[in-house]
């Protein structure tokens, strides 16, 4: 009898697959153009753009992670640029990913002629495209809802079990590494409920929650009172029904990108520009116009004849960054779509320059306002909370959410540039490595870097992974904190640096010493320490015992999770044996006059006063 159900799932579940691959080939749900109906020609420079954006979705669809986003368009023809991305549900194979984008690529520009904006939604996959940048901004318009034409028995019990799905898959999407999550309840004996929701990855937790929670307002209009609906937002979409509509076993992981060969900078040819442009919008590299100098070279402010700004990254010919390392940043942060990275916009290497062209950043970098004591006032503590998050989410992308697994090496306070609404991009992608999404470490005989960053593993045996990009987040989570430098802070009593001095302060039960004294007392105590624990986390001297940037995420968004105890960190100047240290507290320290409770032990730590 064991057998014949086993065999009896296993067929259902083929037929499931079946029913899902067949699905592609059906008609789509929903689909619509750009509103203010904005055309273009055939054989216009947008025509061209759009064609390589699209075709470039469909080559990446099976090797993604389920989420890809590209465009395609030169710096001085920006208007003309072509943007798109692709979602495919977070249930289905590589493969189907791949036939339902090309499906959808192929109806999107048969429903949508000449429209320079359009999106097209099937079951299984939405494709969109514009002239304008959609990428990391959560959007809601235009939406779209679907209902079951059947009503539901029993409504009352059945609207009780649905809020029950949607809290969960809300719950359970916003906390996922991807933004996907799955759910079934089982109201009564004979019904049962099927949900999935999810966001785009390249939105933020917080837009991720605001859009999903909107899709179940809106459905609580349209469908409660039905078997089934669905909600379809551009950055999210959330949907129910009484069969089980998705895969109930995780999809096999796409396969290795092949490993980038040959001259790199000829995948980016269209980026190039030539010396004559970048020198009439530097004013030919005036002193007046520089606005960084470091031993790579010099950043200058520049504006382009189409009026915009940028900032050029000149290389020194003596500088540490050869030409490979050159090929290298073009290559990486081409492919690169994140708003918390630093997006680059060309290229120069002419009569023996090496001159990169990005966004222009307007408040310089993070240690320009963190570690100046005139200027750190200016970073209270929800900026610094913001600017954490916002890093953080930078890494989870490059680790896990872009093409290539990619270990930045070089993460430091200098290279977290801050926009106009103190927003981090991560910069400067030099030395970073590119990994296979099934590869997570590498080795290297050239120790390249910044000491007080570096982890003791890259330091001592050269080997680097996605776990030392997280020991050097957990460095800058302190310094961040702080306001200090790691590798020029000494505690002069045992010639403590940053590292060993956060140590001692927590065994001794008084974190929040470590803050910034300028901080005054404006923030959440148990934010503050959380962020201290996660920071210790991160610096472990075993790179196993370091969470990863999924975790971290989810740690520093949920005040409920219980978090292992951290052990000593690695590069601690003053090692103290455990004998010698004080025992785990378990008396109350005071903030504020409120009593807090000891979090040097198992307990989760948890919000307890308002924010």
């Amino acid at each position: 009898m064991a057998c014949s159900i086993s065999l009896s799932k296993i067929v259902f579940s083929a037929i499931v697959m079946l029913i899902i691959s067949a699905k592609i080939t059906h008609q789509y749900p929903y689909y619509r153009c750009t509103i203010n109906s904005t055309t273009y020609s055939p054989n216009v420079a947008f025509s061209r753009n759009l064609n390589r954006t699209l075709s470039s979705l469909i080559s990446n669809a099976n090797l993604s992670n389920g989420f890809y986003n590209t465009s395609t368009g030169g710096l001085l023809d920006g208007t003309d640029k072509a943007y798109g991305l692709f979602l495919c549900r977070g249930d289905i194979a590589p493969d189907f990913c791949q036939n339902c984008v090309k499906a959808a690529r192929e109806k999107i520009i048969t429903l949508c002629p000449k429209q320079k904006e359009a999106i097209v939604w099937y079951d299984e996959c939405m494709l969109r495209y514009s002239n304008r940048a959609i990428f990391a901004d959560m959007e809601e318009k235009p939406g779209y809802w679907l209902e079951n034409m059947n009503d539901a028995l029993n409504a009352s019990q059945f609207k009780e079990s649905l809020d029950g799905l949607m809290n969960s898959l809300i719950k359970k999407a916003v906390g996922s590494s991807n933004f996907f999550a799955t759910e079934t309840v089982n109201p009564s004996t004979v019904t049962r409920l099927y949900g999935l929701a999810q966001c785009t990855p390249d939105i933020v937790s917080s837009d991720c929650n605001k859009c999903l929670d909107d899709c179940v307002s809106e459905m609580s209009e349209c469908c409660y009172g039905k078997e089934g609906g669905r909600v379809y937002k551009p950055s999210c979409n959330i949907r129910f029904e009484m069969y089980p509509f998705y895969s109930q076993s995780p999809p096999p992981p796409p396969p290795p990108p092949p490993s980038p060969a040959g001259d790199e900078i000829s995948m980016v040819e269209f980026l190039q520009l030539d010396l004559h442009t970048i020198e009439a919008a530097t004013h030919n590299f005036s002193d007046g116009n520089k606005i960084g100098e470091g031993g790579f070279g010099s950043v200058y402010k520049g504006t382009l004849h189409n009026g915009q700004e940028v900032a050029i990254k000149r290389l020194s010919r003596g500088s540490g960054q050869g030409l490979q390392e050159f090929r290298n940043e073009v290559a990486l942060v081409a492919k690169l779509q994140h708003r918390k990275l630093v997006r680059i916009l060309g290229f120069c290497a002419e009569e023996g320059e090496k001159i990169l062209v990005y966004e222009f950043v307007p408040n310089k970098s993070l240690d320009y306002f963190l570690f100046d004591r005139e200027k750190q006032g200016l970073l209270d503590w929800p900026t610094r909370f913001k600017i954490i998050e916002g890093i953080a989410r930078g890494l989870l992308y490059l680790h896990r959410n872009s093409r290539f697994r990619i270990i930045h090496r070089d993460l430091k306070a200098s290279n977290v540039l801050l926009d106009e609404d103190m927003e981090p991009k991560i910069a400067d992608f030099g030395i970073a490595s590119i990994c296979g999404m099934d590869q997570s470490r590498g080795r290297t005989n050239r120790i390249v870097g910044t000491y007080g960053y570096m982890s003791p593993e890259y330091v001592w045996h050269g080997q680097f992974s996605i776990k030392s990009d997280v020991y050097s987040f957990g460095v800058l989570v302190l310094e961040i904190i702080s306001g200090k430098k790691n590798n020029c802070f000494y505690q002069s009593a045992y010639a403590e640096g940053l590292l060993s001095y956060a140590w001692k302060l927590w065994r001794e039960g008084t974190p929040l010493k470590l803050m910034d004294q300028t901080l005054g007392d404006l923030f959440s105590p148990y934010e503050v320490i959380r962020c201290i624990y996660i920071g210790l986390l991160c610096v472990q001297e075993d790179p196993t015992d370091r969470p990863i940037m999924a975790t971290i995420l989810l740690m520093l968004n949920s005040f409920s999770t219980a978090l292992p105890l951290p052990k000593q960190p690695a590069f601690s100047i003053h090692r103290t044996t455990e004998q010698s240290m004080p025992k785990k507290s378990t008396d109350s320290i005071q903030y504020l006059g409120k009593p807090m409770p000891s979090y040097v032990n198992h307990e989760p730590i948890t919000e307890l006063y308002p924010r």
